[in-house]
């Protein structure tokens, strides 16, 4: 079975993004990459939820993510075309359950919380690698939205990067790592 990995970052306050959606607070000017390209390696499908998708469309440049297959999760049955994505109106957990079913490489979800905490509370979350910016942000968009129900995770390993930056490596425990 497929691994579903949330690879993501927050603030030190637990938010993922700020009310608007924006992310200004987390870039830094080191140039550090954090591993993503190493992620990104080993990626064959993206899912992520409309507003992640609209902020994305809306912030700059061409698609990030021509090389995998994309899915986004919207109730908008009339959404126009976008050669880059498949938009997927069916229920969300029982469509990533099928995904991890099928044979691929990891599947990363992007975000944002609710979607985060859908499949948090379906058990198919197997990872998450979680980058915490030491910035308070006070309000925004957070990690879980809604009831997330408790789910115990491993500590597999930790680093911190000169900006400031923690990473974390999760597992959820006593699982054992999907093929």
């Amino acid at each position: 079975m497929r691994k579903l990995s949330l690879y993501i970052a927050t603030s030190l306050d637990n938010y993922i993004a700020r009310e608007d959606g924006s992310v200004d607070w987390l870039f830094s000017a080191t140039g550090e990459d954090y591993g993503y390209h190493a992620f990104l390696a080993g990626v064959d499908t993206i899912l992520m939820g409309a507003k992640t998708y609209e902020f994305i469309l809306n912030h700059g440049g061409d698609y990030p993510y021509p090389d995998q297959e994309n899915y986004v999760f919207t109730r908008n049955k009339e959404r126009p075309a976008d050669p880059n994505v498949e938009f997927v109106t069916d229920h969300i957990s029982e469509f990533v359950g099928r995904l991890k079913k099928q044979p691929g490489k990891t599947i990363w979800l992007v975000g944002g919380g609710q979607i985060n905490t859908l499949l948090l509370n379906a058990g198919l979350i197997d990872e998450i690698i979680l980058f915490i910016q030491p910035t308070v942000l006070g309000s925004g968009i957070p990690l879980f939205g809604g009831k997330g129900k408790t789910t115990a995770f491993e500590l597999r390993s930790s680093k911190a990067y000169p900006s400031g930056m923690i990473e974390l490596v999760l597992w959820k425990k006593n699982e054992h790592e999907p093929t």
